[in-house]
């Protein structure tokens, strides 16, 4: 066995590795964590996601009505069905109104509650924690509150007992389509419920914003207010501002909950999904004109979405000044 010296004592020399078992690395480590924490993810991901989504674009082309597995090809005929249904097309026309409305007046609404609580300088995490609480809400249950106690159209509803305070008579609010009163119910419901999510977004982007650039504007001569808020927050704020609207735009041509239970009996202001599930689980179970329809209104998504991305400027490379 071969030796070193090292200030005079002998040391015997390190063992050579055994080549019959090879070490296990940090690298090979990290990949089987890796696989073990996100694999059951990736299987429920294809099982319940992808699968279906390619199932369903599949029968969009194929005549399914009461069954899954359909061998008679049609083509474009339920996509041709589905755009001649004046009641789809009509809630695809519907819906782009109320993305219209609430996109908007979220961003606006989040975007001030994110302002006034970053300015708080005691209880912050209080008052973000009581902006941000109807976010756990159920869209269910809100729906029943603002249906059967604030917006009831008998005289003991909130609304209505506030409006007999000042001599004006019941309003029905989700009974009657003319003037469509509803909207207003469905888009305070809304607002309520997401608000407080978008706030902590921009919160934090809010906080990731350099004072330096405040103290600079402020040397320069930059009035505090409206003129900073233009020229340095608002500028700072157009990467989150953009996935916002993005955020809100698919929310609200997904938008089902409310809009089942706060007009589930009516034929007028259904959204798209409500048609679909009328189209694909009523009495016809049409799942091929069904599936046809959820590949126009996720068509639709995409439109609304790379539109106002390139109007947002989202993904376009910073020029260098």
């Amino acid at each position: 066995m071969s030796t070193t010296t090292t200030r005079g004592a002998a040391r015997p020399a390190p063992a050579a590795a055994s080549p019959g078992r090879p070490r296990r690395g940090p690298r090979g480590s990290s990949t089987l964590a890796f696989w073990v924490f996100t694999g059951p993810f990736l299987i429920g991901l294809l099982v319940f996601v992808y699968i279906p989504i390619g199932w369903s674009l599949w029968l969009s082309f194929f005549e399914a009505r009461f069954t899954v597995t359909p061998d008679k090809f049609v083509g474009l005929n339920n996509y041709r069905q589905m755009l001649e249904n004046s009641n789809f097309t009509g809630a695809l026309v519907t819906f782009t109104v109320f993305a219209a409305l609430i996109v908007p007046l979220t961003w606006a609404v989040s975007l001030g509650l994110a302002l006034m609580v970053n300015r708080l300088r005691f209880m912050r995490a209080f008052f973000r924690s009581v902006f941000f609480l109807p976010t756990a809400c159920s869209y269910v249950a809100a729906s029943l509150i603002w249906k059967m106690s604030l917006f009831s159209g008998v005289r003991f509803g909130l609304m209505n007992t506030v409006l007999g305070w000042f001599g004006i008579d019941n309003i029905a609010w989700l009974a009657n389509p003319d003037p469509p009163w509803y909207w207003l119910v469905i888009v305070s419901a809304r607002l309520w419920l997401q608000s407080g999510f978008y706030m902590i977004l921009f919160l934090a982007a809010l906080q990731n914003i350099p004072p330096e650039l405040y103290e600079a504007a402020a040397i320069d001569g930059a009035r505090p207010g409206w003129q900073t808020f233009r020229h340095i927050t608002l500028p700072q704020l157009r990467a989150t501002s953009t996935a916002v609207i993005l955020l809100l735009l698919v929310a609200a041509y997904q938008a089902f909950d409310e809009f089942f239970n706060l007009l589930s009996k009516t034929t007028w202001g259904r959204p798209p999904l409500v048609e679909l599930y009328y189209t694909a689980l009523g009495q016809a179970q049409d799942y091929g004109a069904g599936s046809a329809g959820a590949v126009i209104l996720t068509l639709l998504i995409c439109l609304v979405t790379l539109l106002q991305g390139r109007f947002m400027g989202f993904g376009r490379r910073d020029e260098a000044k």
